[in-house]
């Protein structure tokens, strides 16, 4: 069991990361249009991945969930690649 300790730094680590993406776009002398999209979604992922860890309790999980939602997350990918190809 996760301790109420843990939560409250997953919950300022969150903040943080929150507070990353307002850094990324209101210091345009400090970071270009494409480092601050890139670093945007390098934030959201890592914060994607602290709730899912913590507060949705999948860290915990089989190792087995972990790699089908990998393969999951593949195949959409997969499949964006897919349509974006097929707009052009």
């Amino acid at each position: 069991m996760t301790s109420v300790r843990t939560y409250a730094l997953v919950y300022v680590a969150l903040m943080l990361l929150a507070t990353g993406k307002f850094v990324f776009f209101h210091f345009e002398g400090i970071f270009t249009y494409g480092m601050a999209v890139t670093g945007t979604l390098i934030l959201a992922a890592t914060k994607t991945s602290l709730i899912a860890g913590y507060f949705q309790h999948l860290k915990d999980e089989p190792r087995s969930i972990t790699y089908l939602m990998l393969t999951a997350l593949f195949m959409v990918l997969l499949l964006t690649l897919a349509a974006g190809y097929s707009i052009q």
